[in-house]
């Protein structure tokens, strides 16, 4: 009886835990949440007109690239921080040494006619470009030129490069052509071809028809493609409408002809900040602004010093440059390589306006002023030199800002302004100048590789227009060039980052940003840095305009009681 007691207990006690349990639960209810669906139609403002609908003939045209971005697909992709991704290819390996590469194709690949996609139609691309026919830059001509491709079945293609090349994978990410389609057109008249204005591809939207005004074409209307790889997009039906600038295009959007506008330039920007229902996205365009310094020359031999590189540096007030004669639309540059990218060094040192220090830097250097004199100079020689820069209006301005920092410091600079091409041309080219305002712009090249610009070996004949002579980081740079391991890279990158702001062979300003604008009931919209300006559509698929709702389980704060 004794133990029977024990054992009615404890199922007592038992049962008041379980009641006690129960009653502190939190009830359930049930809400709905949106949730994408397919639907909807998005219509945009491109900026410019239609020319060809095909990636062979768009290298200059960033309205057709922004079309074709949507019907055709590359072998490979880059994601926002510059790192490749698989895109028709589902799978690609490299050789140990770097020089083969094998890429997959994805199985369920076909174009919008519904024939399978393959290695052959790939090698046709290539030669494609390889040809009159194609407007790609000549160097890209040349690399493809240089290499074998090999294909090994229907569906798996081998590329093999005469020595190791790590930036190779930016050049596989061209739109690939249908063979089928286009073999009996001979190269030099597929700019005529009838497939331009009526394209097959193999991307997320189908081409549906064009739209014309008083016999010129004013838009082009894509369906979503069903059979789409990768994940069909959510919007139905995307319309392009072209404008001849980006004040048409903002009437447009205020009139309600379209949803989105590819590009908000200055003039619109403040008047589309205001827009309550246009959300402006602002991204990292791939562009350097910097001025240059001619190490080798001896007419400005102050300028091999890296402590006066340095003060010049620390004597530029960039915020100035940034928010007022940018209106914002740029962020201040530290280094060579682009923010957002896997390779750029956040703890790289950073150099902020400080007059003050750029003085002191120059006065330990032993540049003083002499009697009666407003420009530091040392052992007779005055701290003054030319400064070229382009002679548009925001170059113009810059180029006077940066003159009147420097002035200061106690540096004059006399400013002379040429065109762009005569910039490039007479002097960056044959070196002739002693400091130059100019843009380095990588569009189009993800991978980071600053090789052109910083090696020793481009001191001469090529891009190195500062003819910094540096062995260890041109070392990093050969290094990096070669190897096919990211973090290896990443690593040599760093340093060489490391030693570029010790040095500062150049003087990094700023890099431009680009605003585009969506009406805020489309959802879905990332923002990223872009290497092209048509990638601000790379996400497109995930876009969507139509919402469906969803069940999910919530449970509800109980009740409390005051004390």
């Amino acid at each position: 009886m004794k133990r029977l007691r024990w054992q009615i207990l404890v199922v007592a006690v038992t049962l008041v835990i379980v009641a006690l349990l129960l009653l502190s639960q939190q009830p359930v209810s049930v809400i709905t949440l949106p949730a994408a669906a397919p639907g909807g139609i998005y219509t945009e403002a491109l900026i410019g007109s239609m020319g060809r609908l095909n990636p062979m003939l768009d290298w200059n045209n960033p309205a057709d690239r922004d079309v074709n971005r949507l019907l055709f697909s590359g072998l490979m992709r880059f994601d926002s921080h510059g790192l490749p991704q698989p895109d028709l290819a589902d799978a690609w390996g490299a050789s140990a040494d770097g020089t083969i590469y094998n890429f997959s194709i994805r199985q369920n690949a076909v174009w919008h006619d519904g024939q399978p996609v393959t290695s052959d139609d790939v090698i046709f691309t290539i030669e494609l470009i390889k040809s009159s026919g194609s407007l790609f830059p000549q160097d890209i001509k040349d690399m493809w030129s240089q290499v074998e491709v090999v294909r090994l079945n229907e569906k798996t293609l081998q590329v093999k490069l005469p020595e190791p090349f790590s930036p190779f994978l930016d050049y596989t990410t061209f739109g690939i052509l249908p063979k089928h389609l286009l073999e009996s057109v001979p190269a030099d008249q597929l700019a005529s071809a009838e497939f331009n204005l009526s394209p097959v591809g193999t991307g997320p939207y189908k081409f549906d028809r064009l739209l014309t005004n008083s016999g010129q074409i004013s838009g082009v209307v894509l369906v979503a493609n069903p059979d789409y790889y990768i994940q069909p997009p959510f919007i139905e039906q995307v319309v392009f409408r072209y404008y001849p600038n980006s004040a048409a295009a903002f009437d447009a959007y205020q009139q309600g002809e379209v949803l989105g506008i590819s590009q908000i330039t200055e003039d619109v920007l403040q008047a589309a900040l205001q827009e309550p229902a246009l959300s402006v996205h602002t991204s990292r365009l791939p562009q350097m602004g910097l001025v240059f310094l001619n190490l080798n020359n001896p007419t400005v031999s102050f300028l091999q010093n890296e402590n006066v590189r340095r003060a010049l540096l620390l004597g530029v007030n960039r915020n100035i440059i940034v928010s007022h004669i940018l209106k914002g639309q740029a962020i201040i540059a530290d280094g060579p390589i682009l923010p957002g990218s896997w390779a750029y060094y956040e703890e790289i040192e950073k150099f902020p306006y400080d007059p003050d220090a750029a003085i002191q830097l120059l006065t330990s250097e032993g540049f003083v002023f002499s009697a009666g004199s407003d420009v530091r100079s040392k052992d007779g020689q005055p701290l003054t030199f030319t400064l070229v820069h382009p002679n548009d209006e925001t170059h113009t301005l810059i180029a006077q800002a940066i003159q009147a920092d420097w002035l200061l410091i106690g540096v004059r600079v006399e400013l002379q302004s040429v065109p762009y091409d005569s910039l490039v041309n007479d002097f960056l080219t044959p070196r002739n100048y002693q400091a130059a305002l100019a843009d380095l712009n990588t569009a189009r090249t993800p991978d980071p590789d600053p090789y052109l610009f910083w090696h020793q070996s481009e001191a001469t004949g090529g891009q190195n227009y500062s003819q910094w002579d540096n062995r260890t980081a041109s070392e990093f740079l050969e290094t990096a060039r070669v190897s096919a391991d990211f973090s290896e890279r990443a690593r040599l990158y760093r340093n060489f980052q490391v030693i570029f702001t010790d040095e500062m062979p150049s003087l990094p300003l700023y890099y431009p940003v680009y605003s585009y604008g969506v009406d805020a009931q489309l959802q879905g919209v990332q923002v990223a840095p872009l290497y092209d300006t048509s990638d601000r559509l790379a996400l497109i698929n995930q876009w969507y305009l139509v919402t469906r709702r969803t069940l999910e389980e919530q449970a509800e704060e109980a009740p409390t009681t005051a004390p």
